[in-house]
């Protein structure tokens, strides 16, 4: 319906809601990634005595601050960033040294889903955010998805996991072997999942050093398990289960008794007209 005097008029909330938004975080400048500025995020919380310490933010990569995700924080902002602080901490091929981020807190009257939603619309158009929807905020994706083939552009494909990183607070001398899995869990800095067994508590493997790396703690683990088991390190994660012999998709290294052995990963192209594998960004 249009003529010379009269016409429709739309009234678009979720797009002012959105452009405000943006412009606020426009008008931020960007801050390292580094634990003293989440700790600072959380002082200032304190200090002005904000009700809701939930929001959204965004992450920046590279000294002309590339804008590369958006996300949103359900829980405290710092709580959220940290986790994304130690997940790019123990990656190949990028360096917290590259990431800043920005945020804004969200009143606890408006969600801060909508929000991160309304971020994602916009910055989508105009080719920004690549790593929204491309597996990045997703933490363990589940055993039902150990076996997915990943797109050539999915985050893990783009940055895997770095098995030369430390395994943090691990320190020498014996220990049984199930006190030593909980330990290396706990120290890496990607999630590394595995089946429990009875028999592990059983089993003694003796530490000899402070600062080992993820690789030379698999080599040792490998070496205490039963010969059934197999520890597979994948592109974003690392599994062991009782299944030695069997092969992943995204595997590219295997702990098998004595045996490391590396594989090539499978990928998948990326459809030009298809989102990646949907991103939920999970809080911690």
């Amino acid at each position: 319906m249009a003529d010379q005097f009269s016409d429709q008029f739309r009234l678009s909330i979720t797009k002012a809601l959105g452009d405000q938004l943006a412009d606020a975080l426009d008008n931020l400048t960007p801050a390292p990634l580094t634990q003293e500025n989440l700790d600072a995020l959380d002082e200032r919380a304190t200090i002005e005595k904000l009700q809701s310490r939930s929001g959204v933010y965004q992450l920046h990569r590279g000294p002309d601050h590339d804008l590369v995700y958006v996300g949103k924080a359900d829980k405290p902002l710092s709580s959220r960033l940290g986790n994304h602080l130690r997940k790019i901490s123990g990656r190949r091929g990028i360096s917290i040294d590259e990431m800043t981020f920005k945020c804004l807190y969200v009143a606890e009257d408006f969600s801060a889903v909508a929000p991160e939603k309304l971020l994602i619309k916009k910055y989508k158009k105009s080719g920004h955010i690549p790593w929204n929807a491309n597996g990045f905020g997703n933490k363990d994706p589940g055993q039902q998805r150990d076996t997915t083939v990943l797109k050539a552009n999915h985050f893990d494909m783009l940055f895997p996991i770095d098995l030369d990183c430390a395994v943090e607070g691990l320190t020498p001398g014996e220990r049984s072997l199930h006190d030593l899995l909980q330990q290396i869990k706990q120290g890496l800095k990607y999630n590394f999942r595995y089946k429990e067994s009875a028999q592990f508590k059983n089993i003694a493997v003796s530490v000899p050093e402070y600062e080992m790396t993820a690789d030379g703690v698999f080599e040792l683990v490998a070496r205490a398990l039963p010969q059934s088991w197999q520890i597979s390190a994948l592109m974003g994660y690392v599994i062991m289960y009782d299944n030695r012999g069997r092969d992943y998709p995204s595997a590219w290294r295997y702990y098998r008794g004595d045996e490391v052995i590396d594989a090539q990963p499978a990928s998948k192209a990326a459809d030009a007209n298809e989102d990646s594998e949907e991103d939920e960004d999970e809080e911690a």
